[in-house]
């Protein structure tokens, strides 16, 4: 069986945990083209998420926040808990002779720390701190209520050494296959790709290295075994030899699923979380670059064996350019292209816009974004997004200390944005914008009422544009941390029953 199947198969496995059971239900005619497509949409029952080990830094102080958005249709009952990802790679339920010991199998180990925060109620964010480099992965599971678009996030901020500055990474759920182009093996980069396993089966990977040049050589890139309920952070330069400044990692589940990351730690320019590019597509839209950026460089890659040429535009304030001796890149097919954009953005927010200059090839990319100069230079990275369709939610937000940036390249839309506090203290506030075709705008989101701390702001789009959006941190004069907001995919569609059969199970 080849490795598409496989991935297809544990697709659709982990659809089936998100959605859950709806109805046994049988058609009384023959379904038309019609029927086929009625379907209702309705929360997801359940959700999983997946947060990497935060730092091994002494100096590391990290925060979680939690947070799920008032979905209509939910049941009343549910519940969402964080527990820690085993670190020592024990043995999972599969080796359990009972469900007890499946259970127990799945408590954090002796010395572990325990959950560092208890999601709020629906509407209510949540926060827990940490500190130094002890904290674990975290597996979250929610179900009923919590459940749809559950968003997790972890921040963490180095004060000294390699990965210093503000890394920040929304917390994933599980899936099979990923894309991270903007890695490296360079002398002067300490990259790991993060694997967590939520189920108690072992799941089996394969890393993929991509360089200037085509496939790197690696030496125990396959058949990497992530045990139940653990997560693994395998050193990149470790699986090859070749030191290259600019790497694409392919990571693709042959049996399983897992979620992943990428922390990209820079000996002199910071570091950040790399989260996964969209999928590989023809036309792609990367959000959010900071209106202060001093430096961007672009990182993209063409699965397959036939080249890519795209045009590369920016998406101002003011409407879409083209950066001047930046028209097009050239990517060619199975090999990593980067190019220096310098300053692109000069001082207004943007969004890079990449089309096909003839026929559509699909590329995956991604940004590594500096602020700063000299010395005091941090780095971030923004990668290819999926657009918000429905609803997206950024949480662990500050009036002073966050930056919403949101695009539409096809048509004006309209959206709303609304503040949700922490805890009981504080009232939602609602907003408003209007995002004009082909620009970007950074837009100073709401705060909630009477709120103390850090609070969630959720993104829903009035109109039937697609639009894309990241949210960016900042701490001190430098450091930031970015991230895109996806769609929270709290809604599923459900085909209309016909007939119950559920009195047959009686």
């Amino acid at each position: 069986m080849n490795r598409t199947t496989l991935s297809l198969i544990a697709a659709a496995t982990a659809l089936a945990a998100v959605t859950g059971f709806a109805a046994l239900t049988t058609p009384e005619t023959p379904a038309t083209d019609d029927t086929a497509r009625a379907a209702a949409r309705l929360p997801v029952e359940r959700t999983s998420l997946l947060c990497p080990s935060p730092s091994t830094s002494d100096l590391a102080e990290t925060t979680y926040s939690s947070f799920t958005p008032v979905t209509e249709g939910t049941e009343s009952k549910g519940s969402a808990e964080l527990l820690p990802a085993r670190a020592d790679g024990g043995e999972g339920a599969e080796d359990s002779e009972d469900s007890s010991e499946s259970k127990e199998s799945q408590k954090p180990d002796a010395g572990q720390a325990e959950p560092v925060l208890k999601p709020g109620e629906p509407g209510r964010q949540a926060t827990g701190d940490v500190s130094g480099g002890e904290a674990p992965a975290l597996i979250g599971t929610a179900d009923g209520r919590y459940a749809p678009g559950w968003t997790v996030q972890q921040t963490t901020e180095v004060t000294a050494g390699t990965g210093r500055g503000l890394q920040g990474v929304t917390c994933t759920a599980p899936d099979t296959e990923f894309w991270f182009p903007g890695a490296s093996t360079s002398a002067d980069r300490t990259d790991y790709v993060h694997l967590t396993n939520p189920d108690d089966s072992a799941a089996v990977v394969d890393i993929e290295l991509y360089g200037k040049d085509g496939a790197l050589k690696t030496t125990v890139g396959e058949g990497i075994t992530v045990r139940g309920r653990s997560s693994e952070p395998i050193l990149l330069s470790t699986l090859t030899e070749e030191r290259q400044s600019d790497v694409t990692v392919h990571v693709v589940v042959r049996s399983g699923r897992v979620g992943a990351a990428v922390q990209a730690l820079d000996d002199k320019l910071g570091g950040d979380w790399l989260a996964a590019s969209t999928d590989p597509a023809g036309s792609l839209i990367i959000p959010g670059v900071p209106k202060d950026a001093t430096a961007v460089r672009l990182v993209a890659f063409a699965p397959g064996d036939s080249d890519a040429d795209l045009n590369v535009r920016l998406a101002s304030p003011t409407g879409s350019i083209t950066p001047a001796g930046h028209e097009t890149l050239h990517v060619k097919g199975g090999m990593t292209a980067a190019v220096d954009l310098g300053d692109i953005t000069r001082g207004e927010p943007g969004s890079l816009v990449l089309t096909p200059t003839d026929r559509s090839v699909p590329v995956v990319a991604a940004v590594r974004v500096l602020r700063g100069k000299g010395d005091a230079q941090e780095s971030a990275f923004i990668p290819a997004a999926r657009p918000v369709s429905g609803r997206a939610t950024a949480v662990g937000n500050t009036a002073k200390e966050t930056t919403l940036s949101v695009t539409s390249p096809e048509a004006t839309a309209r959206i709303k944005v609304t503040a949700s506090p922490t805890g009981e203290d504080g009232t939602p506030a609602t907003k408003t914008y209007t995002i004009k075709r082909g620009t970007t705008q950074d837009i100073t989101p709401p705060v909630p009422e009477g709120a103390k701390g850090s609070y969630a702001l959720t993104i829903e789009p009035e109109t039937d544009t697609p639009v894309y959006a990241t949210r960016t941190l900042t701490s001190g004069k430098t450091a930031f941390t970015s991230q895109t907001l996806p769609d929270d995919r709290g809604m599923v569609a459900v085909p209309e029953a016909r007939q119950d059969l559920s009195v047959l199970q009686k």
